[in-house]
């Protein structure tokens, strides 16, 4: 993989790494890892004693790019809602997200980066280059399929999920799913709160 890396913690507990210091980034040799392995897994055991922690996870340092949202939550009444909005840290307090019922068209697709209040962000703007849009509509519509697919899905979110500029693609840094309670039943080595 080669350095650096990037360090999280792995729980099924814990939903926002960053609110309990799991997360470190830049690290640059096999110490810098040791060395944020103890100090992630101290702060959360320390954050949330109850928590079940089953280690760090290790990714690849990725260049940064424009952080975004893209998740679904499945409402009893309309079904699937993918939700696709500005990602990151600050989704919670900007609450700047669109919805759609899946399935839906590529057009509808479109649509939703145009309906977020930040949608200027994905054009460019400050010198900055417009962002690989394509990339975000073909995402958005696999998330549509999978979750039509796979009614046991209850619950998706990529966040964040980074796009780069036009023609660069995208790539998804943190994923959470949550599957429903009688699959999970039946099946539990299925995963609930997995992570990318």
């Amino acid at each position: 993989m080669g350095y650096p890396v990037v360090l999280k913690i792995a729980s099924p507990d814990i939903l926002h790494k960053t609110d309990v210091g799991g997360v470190r980034v830049g690290l640059q040799n096999a110490t810098d890892v040791r060395d944020a392995f103890d100090l992630i897994t101290y702060r959360a055991q320390r954050y949330l004693p109850e928590a079940r922690l089953w280690g760090c996870l290790v990714q690849k340092m990725v260049l940064s790019g424009l952080e975004v949202l893209i998740g679904m939550n499945r409402d009893p009444q309309f079904g699937p809602l993918v939700t696709f909005g500005l990602g990151g840290i600050y989704v919670e307090t900007l609450k700047d997200v669109t919805f759609r019922v899946a399935p839906f068209s590529r057009l509808e697709a479109e649509q939703m980066l145009d309906e977020i209040r930040a949608h200027a962000l994905l054009d460019g703007v400050r010198g900055q280059q417009p962002v690989d849009k394509g990339q975000l509509i073909d995402t958005i519509l696999r998330i549509s399929q999978l979750v039509t697919d796979f009614p046991e899905i209850m619950e998706l979110d990529i966040n964040p999920f980074i796009v780069y500029e036009q023609d660069r693609g995208g790539v998804a840094l943190d994923m959470r799913l949550v599957l429903s309670a009688r699959d999970f039943e039946s099946n539990p080595s299925s995963g609930v709160g997995s992570t990318l």
